[in-house]
């Protein structure tokens, strides 16, 4: 939905919804969408954060799905204005772990794909030539996959030749498309300032613009700052909450730095004040097998990362009394857990940042961790869950 003033677009993002194909793609936004909109936009049209695999976009590409597509968010008052294109395979009910971040931005495949949806967007954009559109995606690859020689480079260059892809859109359509890389724990972008370095060395410098202009003709000013339109950053909350990041301090940096963010994402993770046996094993039923609930913990003012959370269990020894932040995905209108807080507070933070000086056009929520979630949590029913989310969004921007 269109926020007052100039705070942008908000949605929440229907990867929360299990699916892999275009038709159960479908057949979830036909059940969810209008209850959601009923509640939270009855008297105006609500945005739709789509995610959509691989095997959905290239089944959506064909002229009867788009324009059965079209047709029901006409009918329904509903438009689209961005794409989560993160998990390129399936995202529920299998084991995802790193496997997420495959295909990565080293290999075309990714890159194809980033392009079908950059396609698909401009197809599904409202009549507006004010809204742009944007696709946010993986971190460049998994941390440990970056250190191959080579690799790096190989991201950078891919990342190039889409912005290319995104140039010639722009000159046919007259729309911009924006892609969005959503630094993460344990990813090649983990930190901002891992994000910024990037960024610099590899998306933005005289290397960049040159290899830019070589695929599109381009003048040098004009290759940079097609560069900086087409590139930037998808602030996801949950993740820079669990990095600890400073709200106020990243965000400035990007902007120094000249990075946009094309979408904030809106999420919160599990935090746990202070850990030791109890909290551990009240932490268990959130090891699940699906998704990596990369952990950070913070004892005088160091930092010691882990991959998941059973690798963290079994370092609680050395963490007795360190500040736990779990990427795990809680809902947004809840500050405390039966046991355990969430970082509700950082984005209670960044709201109000963006509600003085807005971060980014599009804003979407994100808990796609719905699922596999604790039962206790999931009584409300996830459509209901949703119109939670956003109406509390709402409530903190009017406040």
């Amino acid at each position: 939905m269109k926020l007052a003033g100039d705070l942008g677009h908000l949605t929440y993002c229907s990867n929360i919804h299990p699916g892999e194909t275009w038709p159960e793609v479908f057949s979830n936004l036909q059940r969810h969408l209008p209850a959601i909109k009923a509640q939270v936009a009855a008297g105006c049209p609500l945005g739709v954060g789509l995610r959509l695999s691989a095997i959905a976009a290239e089944s959506l590409a064909e002229p009867a799905a788009i324009e059965g597509l079209r047709e029901f968010l006409a009918a329904h008052g509903l438009y689209v204005f961005t794409i989560n294109g993160f998990p390129y395979g399936p995202f529920h009910g299998v084991r995802v772990k790193e496997q997420v971040y495959q295909p990565d931005w080293q290999y075309q495949e990714r890159l194809a794909y980033t392009n079908l949806l950059a396609d698909l967007l401009v197809e599904l954009l409202p009549d507006d030539p004010a809204l742009g559109g944007s696709v946010s995606t993986v971190p460049g690859t998994f941390k440990p996959v970056a250190e191959g020689p080579g690799v790096v480079d190989e991201i950078g260059l891919n990342l190039i030749q889409h912005a290319a892809h995104l140039v010639g859109l722009r000159e046919r359509t007259g729309r911009t498309i924006a892609l969005a890389l959503e630094p993460e724990p344990y990813c090649l972008l983990e930190t901002i300032d891992e994000t910024i370095a990037f960024f610099e060395q590899h998306l933005f410098g005289r290397g960049a613009v040159r290899e830019l202009r070589g695929l599109t003709g381009l003048a040098a000013g004009e290759a940079e700052a097609a560069l900086r339109r087409h590139l930037g950053v998808c602030y996801d909350v949950c993740h820079a909450a669990v990095e600890f990041e400073e709200p106020a301090a990243s965000l400035e940096a990007l902007r120094r730095a000249g990075i946009g963010v094309p979408k904030l994402q809106l999420s919160a993770a599990l935090k746990i004040a202070e850990v030791g046996p109890a909290s551990a094993a009240q932490l268990r039923p959130f090891d699940e097998p699906v998704y990596l609930h990369q952990v950070i913990a913070r004892r005088d003012g160091e930092l010691l990362r882990h991959l998941d959370l059973p690798q963290a269990l079994g370092t609680l020894e050395a963490s007795q009394g360190a500040e736990w932040r779990v990427h795990f995905h809680v809902p947004i209108f809840l500050d405390q857990l039966q046991h355990f807080s969430t970082t509700q507070d950082f984005l209670r933070e960044i709201l109000a940042l963006h509600r003085q000086e807005p971060i980014s056009p599009h804003l979407e929520v994100e808990t796609y961790t719905w699922d596999v979630l604790p039962v206790r949590y999931r009584q409300d029913g996830l459509a209901n869950a949703i119109a939670r989310e956003l109406a509390w969004v709402e409530d903190q921007l009017r406040a």
